[in-house]
């Protein structure tokens, strides 16, 4: 059976989208009558260009990462129990509820019925399933152990996944006190210190001069605050399409790596994707090469990206894969040195798991630990700024109560 995503209006005239699974659009027309449709549009997942045009913006995208990593969990333990892939693939559409997996789903499972290796037939939904996803995957159909080669790269998603969900978990509260801090800020200086002013304006005295300064710096955001916003907008989106260009990214990747404490952490998670990217592939049976050519596609950083391409290369030309990365200088002394102890002894795979679980958890400590400072810190920066809003508005109040003294 094939995969038709369709269009069609249901008896109270409301117009419907899904996909259903048929061997030829007649019969899917004929399918969407028998469940009291009237089918307005029905074409093949795989002419993407025609369909996606009749379906909404969510529907087009590709899956979130945490829904891909529970439609492999969900692959592997049907595989794994013996299960053919094809009809594991349809018994997961059949049980899912959201649209755009299930059009996924059924349009791999539409080519694999075609004749296509998983591996190929996942290329087809490449925004969905990265390199790495599916190298691993013709890893496992190549050595015969589809089933657990899946069970590992669910594991390596969920483990990517629950770093991401503690790093932006942690992340959210600091952020939004730091929004509202400055929106508050912004209007203490743009509505409520004008009208305070005026008060003292009428008054005709000397103010103190961190009274004038707050003044001058009111004045400023009421005339020229939006100017500034929009100026400082058109920067970050000016800044977002530079970054398309590849000597422009290169340049900010460089400078990035070579920030104080930021630079460290950024080669540490790049160096820990690197390992586990490495580590579960060769136990899926691929080689290093494949593993350092599928790497590439979890790096970021254009400067590291390079320096695993490089590697690549000089383990094609024979070289080791522990003298490779010495040989880049661009990753911790620690990979390197777990590579050659693995390959020393035969435990590859087993020595690059121990050394990306230590740059994980070494990640994740720095990371928690200056996230908890990063929480107080705004609020002390904040109340500073607040206080001195404060001071410079009641020192007038005083100055004038010392006035009256004498």
């Amino acid at each position: 059976m094939a995969a038709f995503e369709y269009e069609a209006l249901d008896s109270a005239g409301r117009r419907l989208r899904g996909v259903v699974s048929a061997d030829t659009p007649r019969l899917a027309r004929r399918e969407l009558r028998r469940k009291k449709l009237f089918p307005v549009h029905v074409a093949p997942t795989s002419q993407k260009k025609q369909a996606s045009a009749a379906l909404p913006k969510w529907l087009r995208s590709g899956l979130s990462a945490k829904d891909v990593s529970l439609l492999t969990r969900q692959l592997a333990t049907l595989v794994s129990a013996a299960a053919p892939v094809e009809e594991a693939l349809q018994t997961m559409a059949l049980q899912i509820e959201k649209q755009a997996a299930k059009r996924v789903l059924l349009s791999v499972r539409a080519r694999v019925m075609e004749g296509y290796r998983l591996s190929e037939a996942l290329a087809e939904e490449s925004a969905t399933f990265s390199p790495l996803y599916r190298s691993m995957v013709a890893a496992g159909e190549t050595s015969g152990n589809l089933g657990p080669v899946l069970e590992r790269l669910a594991d390596h998603l969920e483990k990517s996944q629950r770093l991401r969900s503690k790093v932006t978990t942690a992340l959210t509260y600091p952020v939004f006190l730091a929004v509202v801090a400055t929106a508050v800020v912004a209007a203490l200086v743009t509505f409520v210190v004008p009208k305070v002013v005026d008060q003292f304006s009428s008054l005709g005295q000397d103010l103190p001069a961190l009274t004038e300064l707050l003044i001058a710096v009111s004045a400023f955001a009421a005339d020229y605050g939006l100017a500034v916003a929009a100026i400082l907008a058109l920067a970050v989106v000016v800044f977002l399409r530079a970054l398309k260009h590849e000597g422009f990214r290169m340049r900010v990747d460089r400078a990035v790596l070579k920030v104080p404490f930021v630079g460290r952490l950024v080669r540490e998670i790049h160096a820990a994707r690197l390992a586990r990217t490495l580590e579960t592939l060769i136990a899926s049976g691929a080689t290093v090469l494949d593993g350092l050519n599928a790497a590439r596609s979890v790096m970021h950083n254009r400067i590291l990206k390079d320096a695993v391409a490089e590697a690549a290369t000089l383990v094609s030309e024979g070289a080791s894969l522990s003298a490779a990365l010495r040989r880049s200088k661009a990753f911790p002394p620690l990979v390197t040195y777990m590579a050659a102890s693995g390959e020393n002894s035969g435990r590859l795979d087993h020595m690059l798991s121990k050394a990306a679980d230590y740059l994980e958890r070494e990640f994740e400590d720095v990371t928690t630990a200056t996230l908890s400072l990063l929480e107080p810190a705004i609020i002390i920066v904040m109340g500073g700024v607040v206080a001195t809003i404060v001071l410079a508005i009641l020192l007038p109040v005083l100055q004038l109560n010392t006035l009256a003294l004498f």
